[in-house]
């Protein structure tokens, strides 16, 4: 599972560049399904759930080679539209493969997607609009836990989601090529990597337009070619590596972001006393000579409103940083599951309902806490840093899922933080009693 041992209260200052964002690359390589010839990826981040998504891409039938950050796609030998169900329950972003595999074979099984426990996340949404394309939906005769999709005769239609969720818009993009005539998808989901697959899908010979508007209209029948392609920078990781600096009173400097992307923490951070200089594709950040206060209520909305996924790194960061404040959760209503493990370490916090409340004092002690999920347990390593004393965050699994290199990163910056793997640490001691 994997153990970090953290050592408080060390400044982390230095310079970055962002990884490739998860939440665009595997949406792009759940696209390259589409496509014959080959497809080059640069800037793919190195993440457990990159190495899922590809192991099932060869389950499928895909040629896959990788080289560090760059990936080669070839799926002009795909001979399979089954996703394994024990692959498809490691995380939820096999869930595209729905759409892609509908137009590439006319057909696709899939089972519940898996990812990490945050709260209910429904696929009806896109049940709903695959059927409206004209998909055939149904539970399989041999497993009830699989679902069959055949795509039958798949017309272009216009589509209004009742959430703009970013998994059911991303599938139905996908799915769309295919149809005959014209898809438009509105109330679609406006973030930056849903604009990213637009472009990713278009230099590979199809015609999507509107991404980023929360309208999208896909013009549907042409056939997909492989290309090169650079996947953008992740937004989630420089903002948590931006509240990780700052909350140790340090100055970063994170190349190759778009600033954009990150405005609502940016005006967050700002309001607060942080000092923040924006430049091209990059963004520098300094915790300044002052004690950081943030007050008021933060919610997490939709893009371009403050992202669910840094939420719990926020949270981390004002148990140090916030002066009577509030951190609100719109979207996933099992998210704060990490504040408990903050309690541990005397965040000085109330958990209510979809809200945790920030009181007064900003102290916190090292502790042995468990990572339950991705971005929870980016929380508790930035706490872990910001706390007086040594700090354990278990299961190290979930945050490898997003973040590459995450303890070479920290270190690199001045951070004290080491990992060791639980598997190994019980085998040396159990060879420690038997030769004594």
């Amino acid at each position: 599972m994997g153990t970090y041992h953290i050592k408080g209260g060390r400044k982390l200052s230095g310079e970055m560049e962002a990884s490739g964002a998860k939440n665009a690359a595997l949406p792009i390589l759940a696209a390259s399904v589409i496509t014959t010839g080959e497809n080059v990826f640069e800037a793919c981040p190195e993440i457990s759930d990159v190495d899922s998504m590809i192991t099932i891409l060869r389950s499928l039938g895909c040629e896959v080679v990788r080289d560090g950050a760059q990936l080669a796609v070839n799926a002009s030998g795909l001979s399979e539209s089954r996703i394994p169900e024990e692959l498809m329950k490691e995380m939820r972003s096999s869930v595209f493969l729905a759409g892609s595999l509908l137009a590439r074979c006319g057909e696709a099984v899939i089972s519940s997607p898996g990812g990490c426990n945050i709260g209910r996340r429904p696929i009806d949404i896109h049940i709903k609009g695959l059927r409206r394309l004209g998909a055939d939906i149904r539970q399989s005769t041999d497993n009830p836990d699989h679902i069959v999709i055949k795509a039958g005769k798949l017309r272009g239609t216009q589509l209004k989601l009742d959430y703009p969720s970013v998994g059911a818009t991303e599938n139905l993009m996908l799915a769309a090529i295919s149809a005959e005539g014209t898809t438009v998808i509105e109330n679609s989901a406006r973030e930056p990597e849903i604009v990213a697959l637009q472009e990713y899908i278009n230099k590979c010979g199809g015609n999507v337009e509107g991404a980023g508007s929360g309208i999208i209209t896909i013009k549907g029948g042409t056939k997909l070619h492989g290309c090169s392609h650079r996947v953008i920078a992740d937004r989630i990781e420089a903002g948590t590596f931006m509240l990780m600096s700052l909350g140790t009173g340090g100055e970063i400097y994170i190349k190759g972001i778009t600033a954009e992307y990150l405005r609502p923490l940016i005006n967050c951070l700002k309001e607060g006393g942080c000092r923040i200089r924006e430049e091209r594709n990059s963004v520098y950040a300094s915790a300044g000579s002052d004690s950081i206060k943030i007050s008021g209520c933060i919610s997490t909305a939709p893009y371009p409103g403050f992202p669910t996924d840094l939420q719990p790194q926020l949270t981390a960061f004002l148990t140090k940083h916030g002066a009577k404040c509030t951190v609100e959760e719109n979207i996933f209503e099992n998210r704060f599951r990490y504040a408990k493990q903050l309690i541990k370490m005397g965040a000085d916090i109330e958990i209510s309902k979809k809200q945790v409340i920030i009181n007064g004092n900003n102290i916190l002690y090292g502790g042995d806490v468990e990572a339950e999920d991705l971005r929870g347990g980016a929380a508790l390593v930035i706490a872990g840093l910001m706390a007086e004393g040594d700090t354990a965050v278990r299961n190290t699994k979930y945050i490898k899922r997003g973040y590459s290199r995450f303890a070479g990163k920290i270190r690199a910056m001045g951070g004290e933080i080491r990992e060791n793997d639980e598997r190994e640490q019980n085998s040396k001691e159990c060879q420690k009693k038997e030769t004594t």
